[in-house]
């Protein structure tokens, strides 16, 4: 961000309307201002750029980032499906597991069906003595009931209590998407809140909602209450930690930024995220797992008690004494003292930063598609972050299909994230956004493509986590470089532009997930009427979301 403004200043354009032309409105305004103090981050340096203020910021990131983690993640582990089930037949209750299946499932390729049970009269049978199924006994589909196979997956969830397998497989990724539908109703609520009350309200309130919807999960008894409680949930995404991340950033010396902005996501982040399949093994119970992840988010409400307010935006409401307070607040602990003189300066600065914060009222996210060059930036913008989300969301999402222990699986891919912001921290303002992150996409595009050339396993989830290694770095720079190519006055505006259109995104990828059980159930089918499916093999079918990651890339 800062990168950009310095590039404007310096050179004075033609005279010209800058009513059309947003880019020149942004070198006038920058060039109009020749004090020592331009800028709120101006008077950083005066403050201490990463002392103790700074510090005791950057660690109540964590709490936020943990909220963070367990909003987005949190529901894969409350609405996995074991990868075996059946029919359940309450009259063979007496059988043990094993010669249940045997005697009432019929056999598929040989193994045991997930979603037909053979129809006759087990009463008679069982009266009868038979305990050898007849291939040639008629089948049906299962109704209501099925028994799991929890080796794999060692305790019950939402989807096994409410047997969202067979013709309901498709739930979970339903959802899912449900809570991306909810992200963007958050997106526009919250934004509006941060914009009109400030950003501690905001923050409460998107945490809030995330607790709210959290606690109801526990108790929703069919799909409709489960889907709207994760919908509320989705209010919390990604706004519960992105606020509090922006206002510290704010606090922060430009060239302690990327550290921090960085390590925040790699350190805090990543461990709770780490953390997660581990809660959800220890307390074996998907309800008390839902409370634990979302009882925290509760501790919001005190916010207001140890986070300051952003002083861009108290400025922006030229409540400038409150700003100037905090920023007195933070040089005290940092040991410094501001000078009169340069509290007298900031005055007048941040006078001229409440008027021109004022005129950008006058414009709109359409003021972004008004010039060619604006035009073409913004577009790519979008196009890249939807490229960029849906990449990112898929890894996540893709790590059950990998044919290992998908709680391993899940820990050592997110773990990348951690190694990804430290050689992003090193290597981004070396060098620079743009080659960087086309790099580590068609990296990450490469490595998914050769997933799917091995056999599935080790082998190909080894490549598929270097994907995701790569698309980590390409996610972490994607919103910052935006925020410094898009013009001051339609900045906030094309952040939330580009932000939404995530969103958006990311509903199609529980379903490009899904592609995964569709496809194999088609290939059953084929199968049974010995159907020759050119290409469908079950490994390709298994990592045909991968494929779908790569085209992404």
């Amino acid at each position: 961000m800062g990168s950009r403004e310095r590039g404007f200043q310096g050179t004075e354009p033609t005279p010209r309307d800058p009513t059309n032309d947003l880019e020149m409105v942004e070198r006038i305004e920058n060039g109009a201002n020749r004090h020592r103090l331009k800028d709120l981050d101006d008077l950083l340096p005066y403050m201490g750029e990463f002392g103790w203020y700074q510090r005791m910021l950057f660690l109540l990131m964590i709490p936020y980032a943990f909220f963070f983690a367990f909003v987005y993640f949190g529901q894969i582990f409350m609405a996995i499906t074991p990868e075996e089930h059946w029919c359940s037949v309450p009259e063979l209750a007496n059988l043990s597991v094993i010669e249940r299946r045997h005697l009432s499932i019929p056999m598929l390729n040989n193994k045991y069906s997930k979603c037909e049970v053979y129809d006759v009269d087990w009463s008679k049978l069982l009266q009868d003595g038979v305990r050898q199924p007849n291939s040639k006994w008629p089948t049906k589909k299962c109704h209501n009931k099925w028994e799991f196979n929890y080796t794999d997956v060692p305790y019950q969830t939402i989807a096994t209590q409410q047997g969202w397998v067979c013709d309901k497989d498709n739930y979970a990724a339903t959802a899912q998407s449900v809570f991306f539908c909810g992200a963007i109703l958050g997106g526009f609520i919250f934004g509006w809140i941060a914009d009109k009350y400030g950003r501690i309200p905001a923050l409460v309130g998107t945490n809030v909602a995330g607790f709210i919807g959290g606690i109801g999960t526990v108790f929703s008894n069919d799909f409709l209450s489960f889907c709207l409680c994760r919908f509320i949930v989705g209010l919390a995404y990604d706004n519960c930690f992105i606020i509090m991340y922006i206002v510290v950033l704010e606090y922060v010396g430009l060239k302690w930024r990327t550290f921090v902005a960085n390590m925040s996501i790699g350190v805090y982040f990543t461990f709770a995220a780490c953390l997660l399949p581990w809660i959800a093994l220890a307390v074996a119970d998907w309800k008390i797992y839902t409370l634990i992840i979302s009882v925290p988010l509760a501790l919001a409400v005190f916010t207001g008690c140890v986070v300051p307010e952003s002083a861009r935006w108290l400025i922006s409401q030229g409540r400038i004494d409150e700003a100037l307070k905090i920023m007195m607040r933070c040089a005290k602990v940092n040991g410094n003292a501001l000078p009169e003189d340069i509290i007298k300066e900031f005055h007048e600065t941040a006078t001229g930063i409440a008027k021109a914060e004022q005129e950008c009222k006058n414009y709109s996210v359409l003021d972004l598609f008004k010039t060619p060059r604006l035009r073409k930036h913004s577009v790519l913008l979008v196009f890249i972050w939807i490229l960029i989300a849906m990449a990112f969301d898929g890894h996540v999402r893709n790590v059950g299909t990998l044919g290992l222990d998908m709680f391993l699986t899940f820990t050592v891919a997110t773990a990348t994230e951690f190694p990804a912001d430290v050689l992003l921290t090193l290597v981004l303002d070396v060098l620079g956004r743009r080659w960087l992150a086309f790099g580590t996409m068609v990296f990450s595009g490469i490595f998914s493509l050769l997933a799917t050339t091995v056999p599935i396993g080790i082998q190909s989830a080894s490549l598929a986590i270097v994907g995701r290694f790569a698309v980590n770095i390409s996610y972490n720079i994607g919103m910052q470089y935006a925020a410094e190519i898009l013009p001051t006055v339609v900045r906030a505006q094309g952040l939330a532009l580009i932000h939404i259109t995530g969103y958006v995104a990311t509903i199609l990828v529980p379903y490009i997930v899904y592609l995964v059980r569709l496809l194999k159930f088609v290939h059953r089918q084929a199968n049974r009427i010995n159907i020759f499916f050119i290409g469908i093999q079950t490994q390709r079918i298994r990592a045909i979301n991968i494929y779908m990651i790569f085209f992404i890339a």
